[in-house]
């Protein structure tokens, strides 16, 4: 079913936001270990999907025109922007806990490479693998949120499952519009060009480099554009 990864990653949010609420008090080592486990985790899932590419230089020339528009118009900043203002207007509430919890649990889950295309995975070729693994990752820090933050982390799950499940419903109808051929060629280059971004999100989790993944997220437009340049030229 498209949207089986979407609500298991939904229902990992909330399960694990529940356990949260039950366990307060989780040591700090296994949290760290936990949470590194998972990250090596996606490096290798992203790995994997780089290495899928047929013509690697579609990738990379979409990661690099990808990141200057990125950077030219600072998806990253804008992106902080306007979370830093939802959180300073729902901290100047005496009563915003809840409030709190779910915008910040929000935001982590929902504004990420891996949202975007684990949805388009799911929607174009009934891969759930991505949204799996984010699920794995959103359910370990919904449960550590849930245990400094509240209550309020469990309601993230919806904004989730509606971002991240009309993406993947719209994906399906993409087929009705573009050619087999260049469907085909266009998965398997966005796949790629997703891997690379997943690397680099697992790369930020176990801090040893900080990307700014968010500005790479316009090479998937980019990707379908060269490759649709090349298919028909």
């Amino acid at each position: 079913m498209v949207l089986t990864g979407t609500i298991v990653n939904g229902l990992a949010i909330v399960v694990a936001a529940i356990i949260g609420l039950l366990v307060r008090n989780i040591p700090e080592k296994m949290k760290t270990t936990t949470m590194q486990a998972i990250a090596l985790a996606v490096v290798v899932l992203g790995i994997g999907m780089g290495l899928k590419s047929e013509q690697f230089l579609i990738v990379i020339g979409s990661l690099v025109i990808g990141g200057l528009i990125g950077e030219k118009i600072d998806l990253d900043d804008r992106l902080n922007k306007v979370g830093a203002w939802i959180e300073t207007k729902v901290g100047s509430k005496k009563d915003g806990s809840v409030a709190k919890a779910f915008v910040t649990a929000t935001l982590i889950y929902v504004v990420g490479a891996m949202a975007i295309l684990g949805a388009l995975d799911s929607g174009l070729r009934g891969d759930h693998s991505v949204l799996y693994t984010k699920s794995m990752l959103d359910g370990f820090s919904a449960l550590i949120f849930t245990s400094t933050l509240g209550i309020g982390v469990i309601f993230s799950a919806i904004p989730v499952v509606l971002y991240q499940g009309g993406i993947a419903l719209l994906a399906t109808q993409i087929n009705q519009f573009v050619p087999p051929a260049l469907m085909d060629q266009f998965i398997v280059e966005m796949t790629a060009t997703g891997g690379v971004m997943i690397v680099a999100i697992g790369l930020n989790i176990l801090g040893v480099l900080q990307i700014r993944v968010a500005n790479l997220l316009p090479s998937i437009i980019v990707v379908a554009v060269i490759v649709s340049a090349l298919y028909y030229l």
